[in-house]
């Protein structure tokens, strides 16, 4: 059964993180996305390790189910080119991650591209988005985070935030950003016909994730800072260290959460002076905490807590994550066909549907692979497709 995207072809002109992660769930979903590279100056994800055989693992994932066209978009005649797959190829939206006013210099702005097809949608994904002193400035996730002010109240007093291991505003900002921004403009467009331009910054959805906390600035004064709050380690929410060296997670908010964690530990003094707001009570419990928690090591407490609703989970490590039995049963890690023969193993589409389950059609594949084939279902002729080539 064709996924729930089917209907939509999308010309992809992004590269590292952020774009293609939106592109690879929308082809996931089922839509068509030709991904558009530089045949002179390819994406260097292509070139970051780990590699599978001569491929970089982080390409093909990011770009499965995607087919590759090479096209330098410098050249003479490349805008014309994407204007024919607009037109006659039926491509209908185009998500890219230049710094503004590139592809205008290009020859395929919105506007000049909005003119081969009303209907277009076409998204914009950048650092700090396409107004604002910011606009033409470089950046990297931690910059989007250090700026949007979520690194100040993270960490700990003594030694500030961390460097996330994750890439939270990329994806969460920028990918996720750019996924819901598209599809509310191609449900716009089901109802009235109009395609629009989605200005998507990544500062911009930092931000939007801090709407509750930023609260405690904006109506009452206060600037949060590291551990302050209960969901920052101000109070016993928070990781502690076992006798083994590893870590528990308790996310005990509640209080009967809360109690059943403090019976579970052998302290049900705590339960009552857990939940005061006063700063040096939750000190005394968070002490008293972590002195509990590193009296057993890890294997001991997930005995421990695994019959409990207590909201208590161990930090497991990439590979333990990845072979739990919960991760096995939903089907999270996938055998995707690899171009050359084989399969490499990745992680699942998270999006489920009744309608269908994602399919995995190829991890992604040689730059310019279906170039000719791309051209060909444009309407070009082989003689065009041997002089773009």
């Amino acid at each position: 059964m064709p996924g729930p995207l089917a209907s939509l072809k999308v010309l992809d002109f992004t590269a590292l993180l952020p774009g293609p992660f939106a592109t690879m769930a929308l082809a996931d979903m089922g839509a068509a996305v030709v991904r558009v590279e530089s045949p002179t100056r390819p994406d260097m994800v292509r070139f970051l390790p780990p590699y599978d055989g001569d491929t970089s693992a982080w390409h093909s994932v990011l770009n499965r189910n995607k087919r590759s066209l090479a096209l330098d978009l410098k050249q003479p005649g490349a805008a014309g080119v994407i204007r024919r797959l607009i037109t006659t190829g039926g491509y209908d939206i185009v998500i890219e991650q230049f710094r503004p006013g590139v592809m205008e210099r290009l020859g395929l702005g919105y506007e000049s591209l909005r003119a081969a097809n009303p209907a277009l949608i076409y998204c914009a994904l950048t650092g700090y988005g396409q107004t604002g002193p910011l606009r033409a400035r470089a950046g990297h996730d931690n910059n989007y985070l250090a700026l949007s002010g979520a690194l100040s109240y993270s960490g700990r007093r003594e030694t500030g935030p961390p460097p996330l291991g994750i890439q939270v505003a990329d994806i969460g900002g920028g990918a996720l950003g750019a996924l819901v921004g598209l599809l509310a403009a191609v449900v716009h467009r089901a109802a009235t016909g109009a395609g629009q331009f989605v200005d998507i910054s990544m500062l911009d959805m930092m931000l939007a994730w801090q709407a509750h906390l930023m609260s405690h600035h904006l109506v009452a004064g206060e600037t949060p800072e590291p551990e302050s709050m209960p969901l920052n380690g101000g109070r016993a929410y928070d990781l502690y260290e076992t006798a083994d060296g590893r870590r528990l997670s308790v996310g005990s908010l509640e209080p009967k959460f809360w109690e059943g964690f403090c019976a579970a530990v052998g302290r049900p003094d705590l339960a009552a002076p857990g939940l005061s707001l006063d700063p040096a009570e939750q000190a005394r419990v968070k002490a008293a905490t972590r002195a509990a928690i590193l009296t057993r090591p890890l294997a001991e407490w997930i005995a421990v807590f695994a019959p409990l609703d207590v909201c208590v989970e161990p930090v497991l490590t990439v590979p333990e994550a990845l072979t739990q039995p919960h991760v096995a049963a939903r089907g999270l890690v996938v055998d995707v066909p690899k171009p050359g023969g084989g399969t490499q193993r990745q992680i699942a589409s998270p999006w489920r549907f009744s309608g269908g389950a994602a399919e995995y059609q190829y991890a992604g594949t040689a730059l310019g692979s279906h170039t000719a084939e791309i051209l060909r279902e444009a309407g070009f002729t082989e003689t065009e497709i041997e002089n773009y080539q």
